[in-house]
């Protein structure tokens, strides 16, 4: 469903050969809410309806969501409680709602090797084929809920908040993890959900840590191997040694 082949040519210094690689898929989505057609997606295939109901929510748009439904390359979200929106473009393309985050009330905290595990989880098969799919894995005592690989990093987080959403899980109870890097849009996605932890392997930048500390998030980043960085909300964080 994510990946493809294709014919292609590989250069070495020891020479080239023909090979069929393996490629991943993406394709484009129009997300409507209460029947208006509110934004067009490129996304990888698969959870869709997750995708249309997390991005309503982590966007800000609607406070609740009453059903989703995908038809075709539409997906069609009926919801309560609707918002006006200001929307950006991010750095990825996508288009993000500048509406102050949402401020995170959870009293979640997790031990480090939760943490030190994250990263191991977060490696899916795919992007080790072929280095084109972010992932992003929600998490519950331990528990994978879900793991939502997408071309799209922003993709990854709506999904893996829709899948909450749609299951009834309450996201004040979750931690998340994540392969691309965590600016201000990938912050406030999380923090609109009400999800109070995210573990990147990657970076944050200034405005992303901002937006963690203003919204009560614990942000770590650069969780690989046997390290990683809290820039925000370090209480969060059950230490080995104290």
């Amino acid at each position: 469903m994510f990946l493809t082949t294709t014919p292609a040519f590989r250069y070495t210094k020891n020479g080239n050969e023909e090979i069929i690689d393996e490629i991943v898929c993406e394709k484009q989505y129009e997300i409507y809410v209460n029947d208006t057609c509110i934004t067009r997606q490129v996304a990888s295939p698969g959870l869709l309806a997750e995708m249309g109901a997390g991005f309503v929510i982590t966007e800000q748009l609607a406070d609740t969501i009453v059903s989703v439904s995908v038809k075709g390359s539409r997906i069609f979200v009926e919801a309560n409680g609707m918002h006006t929106a200001l929307w950006s473009t991010e750095s990825a393309g996508g288009f993000s709602n500048l509406k102050r985050p949402r401020k995170v009330s959870s009293s979640l905290c997790i031990p480090q090797d939760a943490v030190f595990s994250v990263f191991e989880t977060i490696q899916s098969e795919q992007w080790q084929k072929t280095g084109g799919l972010h992932t992003a894995v929600l998490f519950r005592d331990k528990e994978v809920l879900i793991r939502c690989p997408d071309i799209g990093r922003h993709n990854t987080i709506d999904k893996a908040v829709g899948y909450a959403l749609l299951q009834r899980i309450d996201p004040a109870n979750c931690y998340l993890g994540c392969t691309g890097r965590q600016p201000e849009g990938m912050v406030r996605k999380a923090a609109n959900a009400g999800i109070p932890i995210i573990i990147s392997r990657a970076a944050t930048t200034d405005r992303g840590v901002a937006a963690a500390r203003d919204a009560g998030l614990t942000l770590i980043g650069f969780a690989r191997g046997e390290r990683f960085t809290i820039y925000t909300h370090p209480e969060r964080i059950i230490s080995h040694n104290g």
